[in-house]
């Protein structure tokens, strides 16, 4: 038998289709308005720029190394425990912690079948199989998901909202999942966009995982909080678990600009508030206005849409996507999710929206007649 030449990853490694993040240039284009990431188009809190700004004096020192005031603040906000609160360099760090303690080598992990790739990636990074459920009109389904629960299983992910969809389950939903699920299988509610969320029937998961011990809530401050740059994001989870994982995550996974900048931003209540109500009425009109079109949009509790653009007269979602960035108008192919026939527009500012709707407006003319 030869031996390797070089070293050779393992094999769930090498199975990793990486991860590609939304566009954000198009050649030639004067003006880019990027639609393609989901970040907020109301920018950060202006406290929280100015706290960033302040760390700057503190370069040389290491950031705490349990971000204990930035747990503390999120801890005051929604009234938790800040012991069961552990904060990562955006949920990815924490969703791929809890995969690494959790799943092993022929481990099982569900995921939906247009959920979040980190999922895929986590688990097989961790050695894990990934084992997908189908959903019922781009919705996660519950008796999709425990039918494929085995007794190898050990981790669910449900994005509630999910993206890319911008769907939802009620909370009931979720708890029913909970019930079901054997008690050593952990339930990770990945709730990324809760706090755009509108609906009186749903949950970001916080009371199930107080009374649980097998649910955590995974949350960010990429989305409405607008620092998406800085890398933060945060788990609640039962004692046991947060103690797995901090045995493994890195020392200082937090930076000291993040923590100031998060906290700064966690108590600037009227900047979330601006960012909910822009969010809330630019999601009706651009919903309404691109229906209007005739074209298909899946309702969404996001801060974004997911565009369906079939097939027609020769041109598709990807020839919508090249005329959008023609115009400076990037948005997101969802291919990699299993959508190929679909684009997400993510809510910007006034100016982008109606330009964006005024782009569709004429591909719509061109996809007619072509």
């Amino acid at each position: 038998m030869m031996s390797a030449t070089r070293p050779i990853p393992r094999a769930s490694v090498l199975a990793i289709e990486a991860y590609v993040p939304g566009k954000s240039a198009a050649p030639g284009v004067a003006k880019i308005y990027k639609l393609s990431s989901n970040e907020s188009p109301l920018g950060a809190s202006p406290a929280a720029i100015e706290a960033f700004r302040a760390l700057a004096q503190k370069l040389e020192l290491y950031p705490d190394g349990s971000a204990t005031r930035l747990r503390e603040a999120i801890a005051a906000r929604y009234g938790l425990d800040a012991s069961r609160i552990v904060c990562g360099n955006g949920s990815d760090d924490l969703l791929h912690l809890l995969t690494s303690a959790y799943v092993g080598p022929g481990d099982e992990g569900i995921f939906t079948a247009h959920g979040f790739l980190v999922y895929r990636i986590a688990i097989l990074a961790a050695g894990g199989v990934p084992v997908v459920a189908d959903e019922t009109n781009l919705t996660a389904d519950v008796d999709a998901i425990l039918a494929r629960v085995t007794p190898r299983t050990k981790i669910v992910f449900l994005a509630n909202p999910n993206n890319p969809t911008g769907t939802y389950i009620p909370y009931e939903e979720v708890k029913r999942l909970h019930a079901a699920l054997p008690k050593n299988v952990l339930l990770v509610l990945d709730a990324a966009y809760a706090e755009y969320v509108r609906r009186n029937d749903y949950s970001a998961g916080i009371e199930l995982v107080s009374e649980s011990e097998n649910v955590v809530m995974t949350r960010t401050f990429s989305k409405i909080y607008g620092l998406a740059n800085l890398r933060i994001g945060w788990c609640y989870a039962p004692a046991h678990v947060c103690d797995a994982i901090n045995r493994i995550r890195g020392p200082f996974n937090l930076n000291g600009a993040a923590i100031e900048a998060g906290i700064a931003a966690m108590q600037d209540s009227a900047h979330i508030e601006k960012s909910i109500a822009h969010n809330e009425q630019w999601l009706a009109w651009l919903t309404a206005e691109i229906v209007g079109l005739g074209l298909e949009v899946t309702p969404s509790v996001g801060n974004f849409l997911l565009v369906h653009i079939p097939l027609r007269n020769g041109k598709n979602a990807k020839d919508a996507d090249a005329f959008l960035a023609s115009r400076g108008l990037i948005l997101r192919n969802v291919a990699s999710y299993g959508l190929p026939d679909y684009l997400r527009l993510t809510v910007g500012t006034e100016e982008a929206n109606r330009l964006v709707v005024a782009a569709l407006r004429d591909f719509v003319k061109e996809w007619a007649r072509a």
